[in-house]
């Protein structure tokens, strides 16, 4: 039976009054495992659905905004454990938005992004590491209903993750162990050197004598092998 939770959402956000492209929310949706998402974008909130087989649930959250936002100029980007949007902000100014949503009241789901945080007087010089290889995400938020035919991951191709360690990307080729294992080692057996006999082991026509000591060098036992006739 398929239960419905609340995901766990994270904001950050960066101001300016001058340059719309440095005037935006970041939002992360935690929804792990959902291959298509349903997102409804409004200039005043969002609404998030999105259902999970593997964790028998169904996602669903909905946030009215502080502030109103530019639909048409925000960005969407979907993986299997998130996703990520940067909403930009409507008007432009220099002062951060007091909190995210409309309500001052604390909400239990909510929580700041400290790993995308910066304080207000310190983003000049802040760099846009949660922009970085953003290109690729996705535009033209309104209807997004049924997005992810492409399995909603985000553009990545899990069938390079099977398939042998040789499909692995950044591991390179891998050599082919074959059915018996690495041959270096049944190499490396083969050329073991067999094992001589000791010419003294050898019965000859001389006695042997064999002397033991301990670790003072002095003798501790002696005996001898006499042929036998």
């Amino acid at each position: 039976m398929s239960t419905q939770t609340t995901p766990e959402v994270s904001w950050a956000q960066r101001s300016s009054s001058t340059d719309a492209e440095k005037n935006y929310i970041y939002l992360t949706i935690a929804a792990p495992d959902v291959p298509k998402i349903d997102v409804d974008l409004k200039p005043t909130g969002l609404t998030f659905t999105g259902h999970s087989d593997t964790k028998k649930t169904t996602y669903h959250v909905e946030l009215e905004f502080y502030a109103e936002i530019d639909v048409e100029n925000s960005k969407t980007h979907h993986t299997s454990r998130d996703v990520f949007f940067v909403l930009r902000k409507k008007e432009m100014k220099e002062e951060y938005w007091p909190r995210l949503l409309k309500e001052s009241k604390k909400i239990h789901f909510l929580k700041t992004d400290f790993d995308k945080w910066v304080d207000e007087d310190e983003q000049e010089g802040a760099p846009d590491d949660a922009m970085a290889g953003m290109g690729g995400m996705g535009g033209g938020m309104p209807g997004m209903g049924g997005m992810g035919e492409d399995g909603g991951f985000g553009g990545i191709d899990f069938s390079k993750l099977g398939g042998g360690a040789g499909g692995m990307p950044g591991m390179g080729d891998m050599p082919d162990m074959g059915e018996g294992g690495n041959d270096d080692d049944d190499d490396d057996d083969e050329e073991m050197p067999a094992l001589e006999e000791d010419d003294d082991d050898k019965v000859g026509d001389s006695k042997l004598k064999v002397q033991e000591k301990d670790d003072e060098g002095v003798p501790a036992a002696k005996s001898k092998i006499e042929e036998v006739s």
